[in-house]
């Protein structure tokens, strides 16, 4: 569950198994009326008993911690401005694959090429297509060529 709606159903489930029991129903009679089984009401509470029915109230998942601290993700603009041939890459070229091997040098942590991306976004970066050109390429020549040969080349409307 990413976020908290003002009126989680299950939540409210919870809280009635809660008030059921408080005006004495039996645990088997609650899961009958709120349509889930005996053990998830003996859960609600249990859970409830111990600490109280706020702790009834829905809450965001907590999910897994990041492997890199604010101040390290702040970081990461600062160590690709310096250019991928800086960190030992030949062209000067940030690839996702490439920014894992940063990471992984600079702060031991190893993450997937997606999470790369993820990361790459929230620190401002987009995603670009290198232009792939012939490092032969002369511009001069290809300007010409219209003038040129193209003249030489193309049929006449006789």
């Amino acid at each position: 569950m990413d976020t908290i709606k003002a009126t989680d159903w299950r939540e409210v489930r919870r809280r009635r198994a809660w008030d059921l029991k408080q005006q004495g129903w039996k645990q088997r009679d609650i899961a009958t009326a709120l349509g889930v089984t005996e053990g998830a009401v003996s859960q609600w509470l249990k859970q409830a008993r111990e600490h109280g029915a706020r702790s009834l109230a829905a809450r965001k998942a907590a999910g897994r911690p990041p492997q890199l601290t604010s101040v390290q993700r702040q970081q990461i603009p600062t160590l690709l401005a310096k250019g991928a041939e800086a960190h030992g890459f030949r062209g000067n070229l940030w690839t996702r694959r490439r920014v894992a091997v940063v990471l992984q040098r600079e702060f031991g942590v190893k993450h997937s090429l997606q999470h790369v991306g993820t990361l790459l976004q929230q620190a401002g970066w987009s995603r670009q297509k290198p232009v792939r050109r012939a490092q032969q390429r002369d511009e001069t020549a290809i300007a010409a060529w219209p003038k040129t040969t193209w003249q030489r080349l193309k049929k006449s409307r006789t």
